[in-house]
């Protein structure tokens, strides 16, 4: 008996752990969540949100099904009010998901029967129901009870064009009674009514998509051809939401892909062709983009599956709790969680078959701490319970908001407990650093997350200290420093002058070297004399080129925190390659191409000329490297400026040093300089051929001399 119940017991251990590990895996293998990093690398982190449950007709307590559930919605005291679309009512469901009843047909103001057609939007307030009957083109109030109020038809006003028909589809109601309305048809923007249902106007018109080519075409298009042509018109919306301030969240998913690309490829900080949007009441775009990408879901959209290559199809806003916010991407079918700053939180889903998987999703709404989501596929709502984790980062998200720092930076580091790589952890920490005054030690966390606009906040307040401090003993070095500057040049130009007048054939390495700078601002003479009169030599035109080197070292090494936030650095041998291949294979192609057309240089000419040519890259881009350590973002830009400077600078000595060595013409020069930049790409073509050859030749003796060993 006792061994008969030893082996049930084990049996009965076994089940319920293979039970726990099939739930386990479920649980975990259901959807990943991540978030992106500053390069575009997904980054696994906790789940958020865990899939609690979901929630079917039957056990609602509906008689008949879903058929293209459309909306839903929750109020204050998270009842659910879901969009039947297909069944031409609004179902309301309990904080529970027990029904307590539809709205589906109803007697009008003038007491005869009238019916919903087709809802696809419901909104709630604290005294309404609010229903977007899309196909009778009308807004329907109810009480909270279902008993009907009163009716809004179409808006009437000549801003309207004659063609258009108004087809609401969502619908958001502020503080003061303004109605938002969404309308599928209507591009002019969000429409705007007062609490009676009076037209105000619109807000928030989407900018026009239109390429460079067609802006030329158009300029030479005839009137009649400019209307028989496709109008321009903005793209339209497709859902609201409200905060309880009264800023509005709206979506779209008909801008062009390719310029939604160029936006997030470019990380614009614009929301002109971004899927969502944050408006004021005066329609004004307010949305902060301060993570690494701005917000509009996917951010690895070049899948090779081709269901879900391409950007995000955005379809549904829900504002969440401390100013957070979700969006929904019914291409993948994911949600995508962001902070007031637009960090990315989170994002989670995707298709399947266990718990918390999604087959075609709808809407989300928030019911307190809980998430909501309507899946069209399956006509359920799966409810997303908030773990320890997502308790977490509300919770530091809530300090930030009551600004209460201490405790936001106890919360963070509780973040990062959890999840290391959450970048926007870092920057809530060095936030509340800032905010409290610890303006130097906010600065590690904001390195730490690539964060460069927060961290030039706080480096400004760190200068502005520093400066106090040191101000008399700067400006005497900067003075100083102009003094020697000038003393140099002057003393190089006295040098160069003496050189020119004493008739010494032979000139020392050191007056070489010096006279860079004189060709620096006379290429004409300089580049005359540096051939004619020998002014230079092969030994300083090596000096410039691993002075260039060494430069461009330094400039990898050495950028300042704004400049290279990243850290990305190279080798000495790396410059050393990205310097000597373009110099060897510009003067190459150049001898080879000048030889054929009466040039009057010689290879050791070209090579001094164009070795010559790099002093002021050199001159400016030493002292900008070192200057870029105490510049912030908006100072960068003179930074970038000089550094560009530089490289125009260089290709103006090569032109000019090209045509005075070979005695060119200005035409016959402009030829040769581009036939040289095509002789270039030649010979890198050839080259990249022979190697390619070579290895082919390799591959086939190793294959040969292996299979004569097989043989022996």
């Amino acid at each position: 008996m006792k061994r008969i119940t030893s082996v049930l017991l084990l049996v009965l251990s076994l089940v319920m752990i293979a039970s726990a590990m099939t739930v386990g895996a479920g649980a975990s293998s259901a959807y990943q969540t991540y978030t992106y990093s500053i390069n575009g690398q997904a980054l696994y982190s906790p789940d958020a949100y865990s899939a609690n449950k979901s929630v079917d007709y039957t056990q609602m307590g509906l008689e008949k099904n879903f058929n293209n559930p459309g909306d839903m919605v929750t109020d204050k005291n998270e009842k659910v009010y879901i969009a039947d679309t297909g069944n031409n009512r609004i179902v309301v469901l309990s904080r529970y998901f027990e029904y307590e009843f539809e709205i589906s047909t109803f007697i009008n103001s003038q007491g005869t029967e009238d019916s919903l057609a087709a809802p696809q939007g419901v909104f709630v307030t604290d005294e309404a129901i609010w229903v977007c009957d899309t196909d009778k083109n009308r807004l329907v109030r109810f009480d909270l009870q279902g008993n009907f109020e009163k009716i809004i038809d179409a808006p009437e006003s000549q801003l309207f064009d004659s063609s258009d028909v108004y087809k609401p589809v969502a619908m958001a109601i502020d503080q003061y009674g303004r109605i938002y309305v969404v309308s599928s048809t209507t591009y002019q923007g969000i429409i705007v009514m007062d609490s009676n249902g009076q037209f105000v106007g619109f807000v928030g018109a989407q900018a026009v998509t239109i390429s460079a080519w067609e802006i030329i075409w158009r300029r030479f298009q005839t009137d009649e051809q400019k209307k028989l042509s496709e109008s321009l018109v903005s793209t339209e919306f497709n859902n609201i939401d409200i905060t309880d301030e009264g800023f509005i969240y709206v979506t779209t998913s008909s801008i062009k892909a390719s310029s939604v690309e160029g936006a997030i490829n470019g990380k614009s900080k614009s929301g002109q062709y971004m899927p969502v949007k944050l408006l004021n009441p005066a329609g004004d775009e307010i949305m902060r983009r301060n993570g690494f990408w701005p917000p509009a879901g996917e951010i690895d959209f070049r899948s090779m599956d081709s269901n879900y290559s391409g950007v995000s199809t955005v379809t549904d806003v829900a504002v969440g709790p401390e100013k957070t916010w979700t969006i929904i991407d019914s291409k993948r079918n994911k949600l995508y969680t962001y902070d007031f700053n637009g960090n990315l939180l989170f994002a989670f889903g995707d298709k399947g078959s266990m718990l918390g998987s999604i087959s075609n999703i709808e809407a989300v709404t928030y019911q307190d701490d809980t998430m909501l989501v309507l899946d069209k596929g399956s006509n359920t709502i799966i409810v997303y319970e908030r773990t320890e984790y997502g308790d977490m980062l509300i919770g530091a998200i809530a300090a930030e908001n009551s600004l209460d720092y201490n405790y936001a930076i106890s919360c963070w580091e509780k973040v990062l407990q959890r999840n290391s790589n959450f970048d926007a952890a870092y920057v809530g920490i060095g936030n509340a650093l800032y905010r409290s005054g610890q303006f130097e030690e906010s600065l590690e966390y904001y390195e730490t997350a690539y964060d460069v606009d927060n961290w030039t906040n706080s480096y400004k307040e760190v200068r502005k200290e520093w400066m106090s401090t040191w101000f008399i003993l700067l400006l005497v070095a900067i003075i100083a420093g102009i003094v020697l500057i000038v003393k140099f040049f002057g003393w190089a130009a006295k040098v160069n002058k003496r050189v020119s007048t004493d008739g010494k054939a032979r000139k020392t390495f050191g007056q070489e070297l010096i006279y860079g700078f004189y060709v620096m601002f006379h290429p004409f003479d300089g580049f005359y004399d540096l051939k004619h009169e020998h002014r230079g030599s092969v030994r300083a035109s090596l000096v410039f080129v691993a002075l260039t080197i060494v430069t461009f070292f330094y400039q990898s090494v050495g950028q300042g925190y704004v400049m290279n936030p990243t850290g990305a650095y190279s080798t000495i041998w790396a410059q050393a390659i990205s310097v000597l291949v373009p110099l060897f294979l510009f003067v190459l192609a150049n001898w080879c191409l000048t030889t054929l057309f009466e040039g009057e240089g010689s290879f050791k000419d070209i090579f001094i000329a164009t070795s010559y040519s790099l002093v002021p890259v050199i001159l400016l881009t030493i002292p900008t490297t070192f200057f870029s350590n105490f510049v912030t973002t908006t100072e960068a830009s003179i930074i970038s400026f000089i550094g560009t400077l530089s490289f125009i600078w260089l290709g103006i000595l090569i032109f000019f040093g090209t045509m005075v060595t070979h005695d060119y013409s200005m035409g016959k020069n402009i030829i040769t300089v581009l036939g040289t930049v095509l002789a270039m790409a030649c010979i890198v073509f050839i080259a990249l051929l022979f190697s390619m050859l070579l290895s082919k030749l390799v591959s086939l003796g190793t294959n040969i001399v292996t299979e004569l060993q097989y043989r022996a």
